[in-house]
């Protein structure tokens, strides 16, 4: 068993407090490595560390900021199958989704190499007599990412990159059950000439995050996680007067017209919804066809499909298209939500209960399951499952779909199926959800734009990655610069115009 450390002021750090988590490798069940979880005294160090080196790392120019960054992509590049073998090795999922994980975050670095066109302040000459008018964007000082398990490369990527772009420091706390592939992004990103003290890796539990919510440097906090952990987040960073993102969980819809291709609508629905084995915040976990026949013709084609799939660990290679869940709770917790589905009256035309694999029967592995004839007040329906489930909830027309959706809690990505453009623009323009997709079942926007959703799905104002990130990472200054050519108009105690 390897026992992991903190990245504090550009070394390993053994943790001193005593404390420490397991982490698991889900395909067997094993403990592969302990963590140590921080206290408040390592913490205080760290962000002491990050306030000192943020300094000169604020006055480094952009452009040379952005070359650290442009290194820190191609070592992320050289490195991306060791990577996605930490990935896997601790979340479980297949290497292909692995590397699509560290990938997806890669593409985040690579926007920020061109950061210093987006952090250019505006310039007005003369805007009165003598008298021009600038702005600067500033960088916020300490800022913190709390990241979650299911993206171990990804997300903690989303966070850094902007953040150390715009010329902040980062104390990166990553979720205690995936810690090792941020302990290797901080080095990576050392080797590529980023300052010592710039990234701090700090594992830790609620104690770590309390301690970071209420400590007076940490001027911003970034979070994914459930909900109910990102309202209180969301809240308690606010009453210390942070800036904060809070990135919530998820039920996400997929409508499905009757002049859809529902072979690829299906194929889109296997896809979105059981890769990664479901644990995705913009997973597809409710099909939403619109009319009886075209559920029918649905399920028809889904049923054969998710008989075919392979589950097993990651190690089998091509021979499987998902992994394990994360913890045997989750597994649980999962199982638990099917059996309501059955006690509720769902109808389960697949189940993936009881799945045991020969040589890793203690590996958190649940199946593909399939509810049709779900309804909105089943708990199925209700909770973000977080798992290999897809539900089926039928409706009689598209008002009823567009209806669903818009009616739920959460708001962070949905989706629809059609053939008519009408249909798929009044869909996009009027559904309150952050994200949609036409055609396109897990609509997560290219780097160089933004993610977020609505609803309870997401706290704050400003989104993930692209131009809202550097927003969200610094504060704009205004400068009123008069110089004197020759202007005589005397003191003045009237509050006027500049013209």
């Amino acid at each position: 068993m390897q026992d992991l450390y903190h990245w504090i002021d550009g070394r390993e750090v053994q943790g001193s407090s005593g404390r420490f988590s397991d982490v698991y490798n889900p395909a067997t069940g094993e403990i592969i490595a302990r963590v140590p979880l921080a206290s408040a005294a390592e913490l205080d160090a760290a962000i002491a560390s990050a306030e000192k080196a943020q300094i000169g790392w604020a006055a480094t120019n952009p452009q040379r900021r952005a070359r650290v960054m442009m290194r820190f992509g191609q070592l992320i590049q050289d490195n991306m199958d060791k990577l996605a073998e930490l990935v896997s090795r601790e979340h479980g999922k297949t290497l292909p989704d692995a590397r699509g994980d560290v990938q997806r975050g890669l593409e985040v670095i690579e926007v920020c190499m061109g950061a210093p066109a987006m952090l250019k302040g505006e310039f007005t000459d003369n805007a009165g007599p003598g008298i021009d008018i600038y702005s600067m964007r500033q960088p916020l000082g300490v800022v913190a990412g709390i990241t979650p398990f299911n993206f171990p490369a990804m997300i903690p990527l989303w966070k850094m990159g902007p953040a150390l772009a715009s010329g902040n420091a980062m104390i990166l706390k990553p979720s205690e059950r995936v810690p090792s592939t941020s302990l290797l992004l901080a080095k990576l990103a050392q080797e590529a000439g980023l300052p010592d003290g710039v990234l701090q890796v700090v594992n830790g539990d609620k104690d770590a995050v309390d301690a970071l919510l209420d400590h007076p440097t940490i001027q911003a906090v970034g979070f994914v996680g459930s909900t109910p952990i990102a309202q209180y987040i969301y809240g308690r960073a606010a009453t210390n007067g942070k800036r904060a993102q809070c990135f919530g969980g998820a039920k996400n819809h997929m409508l499905i017209m009757p002049d859809a291709d529902l072979d690829k609508a299906a194929d889109a629905l296997i896809g979105a919804g059981f890769g990664a084995a479901g644990e995705r915040c913009m997973a597809i976990s409710v099909a939403v066809p619109v009319g009886q026949k075209t559920a029918d013709a649905l399920i028809e084609r889904l049923i054969p499909q998710i008989e075919k799939l392979k589950v097993g660990p990651y190690t089998a290679g091509d021979d499987v298209d998902f992994g394990p869940v994360i913890t045997a709770a989750s597994k649980t917790r999962i199982e638990g939500l099917i059996a309501s589905g059955v006690e509720q009256g769902a109808k389960l035309l697949i189940d993936g209960r009881g799945l045991n694999i020969q040589g890793y029967e203690n590996g958190f592995f649940t199946g593909p399951s399939l509810f049709d004839h779900v309804t909105r007040d089943m708990d199925i329906y209700k909770e973000e499952i977080f798992g290999p489930v897809l539900t089926t909830v039928r409706t009689d027309s598209y008002q009823d779909a567009l209806d669903l959706v818009m009616d739920n809690d959460y708001g962070n990505g949905t989706a629809i199926f059609t053939a008519d453009g009408d249909t798929a623009r009044d869909f996009a323009s009027r559904v309150n959800v952050g994200m949609v997709g036409v055609n396109f079942p897990i609509p997560v926007p290219l780097s160089y734009y933004s993610f977020g959703g609505w609803k309870k799905s997401a706290f704050g104002d400003l989104n993930q990655y692209g131009p809202d990130a550097l927003r969200f990472y610094t504060k704009t200054k205004t400068v009123t610069a008069r110089w004197f050519s020759g202007i005589k108009d005397g003191a003045s105690l009237n509050f006027k115009a500049l013209d």
